[in-house]
């Protein structure tokens, strides 16, 4: 993640919106990179080559055929939110690590971990959802809250793994 881009006041950024299994979702572009992920659907759709790539990643993910992302992201925050969001993109497909390990990795508390993935903007792609508490799930805050988070982990892990 290198320098932020900004947007210009008055002019549309572009966004392209899909159907997932845990609601419809809309992925938007500035510079050349992703800067968010919301859920929700926009009226304004534009095809970017970038945008075409990302929902063709994001379809695969969702059909299982795909366990991390290649695309250029640009997340706004500050530098110890996107240490936080970096860690979160090294845990692997599958696995969750607690919100007390990514403070040992990346500093601050566990609190403050759990800030940063409340505000991280390209939820899915940067895995947030893959953050669990010491005792427990923890919270989420993308889609319909918990029961989302507990179906991305369910969607990661496989047969084996769920039935041990």
């Amino acid at each position: 993640m290198g320098a932020i881009a900004l947007h210009q006041p008055g002019v549309p950024m572009p966004q392209l919106s899909l159907h997932t299994p845990i609601g419809d979702i809309t992925v938007s572009e500035e510079e050349g990179a992703l800067v968010s992920v919301d859920w929700g659907w926009v009226q304004d759709q534009t095809q970017t080559p970038l945008l075409l790539r990302a929902r063709a990643q994001l379809h695969a993910y969702f059909d299982g055929n795909l366990r991390e992302f290649d695309l250029p992201l640009q997340p706004a925050g500050t530098a110890y939110q996107r240490r936080v969001w970096q860690a979160l993109i090294a845990i692997p497909y599958g696995k969750t690590k607690t919100y007390a390990e990514i403070a040992r990795g990346a500093g601050g508390s566990p609190r403050s971990v759990g800030q940063a993935n409340g505000r991280n903007p390209l939820p899915l792609i940067i895995p947030c959802h893959r953050v669990v508490a010491t005792h427990g799930l923890g919270g989420y805050s993308g889609g319909d809250g918990i029961d989302t988070k507990t179906w991305l982990l369910s969607r990661e892990t496989s047969p084996a793994e769920r039935a041990a």
